[in-house]
């Protein structure tokens, strides 16, 4: 599976007390290579679970890859900033906007359904994602 890591899934995975907790540990079972993501998501994680340690393991284990550097994508974070601040994103959303342009193969792995059913990539298009079901 190809895929991009964000916060609500790395959590789930880790916290079992998660409402979305077997649902991220079933798809984390299907992980063939890391997931790919971004620094602002391992900092939220680790804001959320309390636990940098924890956060950690999933880089040291080859759950998640760290593949993008805000440095590198400044303007397109600041465009993408501007085109969806009704919505107030994220550093941590941008980024994986911005992952999703870079990859455009991989889904994102998200419990954020409602947000990145609006988001879009390279301004008009579809970004595949992977959410819980609903209930």
């Amino acid at each position: 599976m190809k895929a991009l890591a964000d916060t609500g899934f790395l959590v789930a995975f880790a916290n079992r007390d998660d409402t979305h907790h077997q649902w991220a540990v079933g798809l984390a079972a299907r992980v063939t290579e890391p997931l790919l993501t971004c620094e602002a998501v391992l900092a939220e994680t680790a804001f959320h679970l309390q636990s940098v340690e924890t956060t950690l393991a999933m880089v040291r284990d080859g759950l998640v890859k760290v593949a993008f550097a805000c440095n590198d994508h400044l303007p397109q974070l600041a465009a993408l900033a501007k085109r969806f601040r009704d919505r107030q994103p994220d550093l941590a959303d941008l980024c994986m906007i911005r992952l999703s342009e870079l990859h455009p193969r991989h889904s994102v792995i998200t419990v954020d359904r409602n947000d990145f059913h609006v988001y879009r990539r390279h301004k008009r298009e579809v970004i595949p994602v992977i959410c819980p079901p609903l209930a």
